[in-house]
């Protein structure tokens, strides 16, 4: 073996650069066979290296950001759910609203999907390297209480608020109306890092525009007898705007909530209620 050949492979091994290392054969032949310069052949050299580290990195992020699973949006039946505006939900995929400093809130009854769509958007988000995180409201809930035991809430607080996308699942499950409202507050607060928000929830009276835009507001509609579910933007409705459409939302004028007129449609619901 030619010495500067081996004294190549051992500097890679040195340096960690094994995808290099595993690659240098098949590119010096391919140098040699298209006659390629000195710095072409290091840049596909160098090009397997990179590849290799960048899914690395991607597969990191979407493991710690801790999703309870790995459902993305290409996962989606839409031709089974044909309602569903396709483009509408693909374009939270570009994550624009992290550019536009949007926050979402997905609203509708149990197990209609909400869950499923935050965590699509938030691998996504993940993909592209942004920090992100998914909690349900009770860890979230239990950890900022013993932090406050431990005279450190604020820099619990400071820590969830430091991820560019911040996914709370349940955020209405455990506290009532006004704290989950102070919660939001105190989220925009401490949030130094322009991080955005994405919320599953299930209380009407979060639909307050004083804090969130009619639309960052989506409904998710679930039609129990076909299993098909709609999903659809506040601002699809032509209204005036006002302080809370909570009201007009427990009334059925945007749809997406829970209809039943026996007991065993609320027993149903029950048991098929689960995100």
């Amino acid at each position: 073996m030619n010495s500067t050949y081996m004294q190549l492979r051992k500097n890679l091994e040195y340096l960690k650069l094994n995808q290099m290392n595993l690659q240098l054969d098949e590119i010096i032949d391919f140098i040699t066979k298209n006659s390629l310069s000195f710095a072409e052949g290091l840049v596909k050299l160098t090009s397997y290296e990179i590849d290799f580290k960048e899914a690395n990195m991607v597969r990191s992020m979407v493991k710690v950001a801790g999703f309870p699973h790995h459902k993305e949006l290409k996962d989606f039946d839409f031709s089974f759910q044909p309602s569903i505006n396709k483009q509408e939900i693909k374009d939270y995929e570009t994550l624009r609203f992290i550019e536009s400093q949007e926050n979402l809130v997905f609203l509708g009854s149990s197990g209609v999907g909400k869950t499923h769509l935050a965590v699509s958007i938030g691998i996504a988000a993940a993909k592209k390297r942004y920090s992100t995180y998914f909690i349900k409201c009770n860890n979230l809930l239990q950890q900022l209480k013993k932090a406050k035991l431990e005279n450190r809430l604020g820099d619990r607080l400071k820590h969830f608020t430091k991820y560019k996308v911040l996914i709370i699942d349940e955020l209405d499950s455990k506290f009532h109306t006004l704290l989950t409202k102070e919660v939001l507050k105190i989220f925009h607060k401490f949030s130094t890092e322009k991080c955005q928000l994405i919320a599953v929830v299930q209380d009407s009276c979060l639909m307050d525009t004083s804090f969130i835009r009619p639309d960052q507001i989506w409904f998710i509609d679930k039609d129990w007898a076909t299993g098909k579910s709609e999903i659809y933007s506040l601002v699809e409705y032509k209204i005036k705007k006002k302080q809370s459409y909570s009201t007009d939302y427990l009334n059925g004028l945007y749809g997406a909530i829970p209809l039943f007129s026996s007991y065993e449609d609320i027993d149903n619901l029950m048991i098929k209620g689960t995100d």
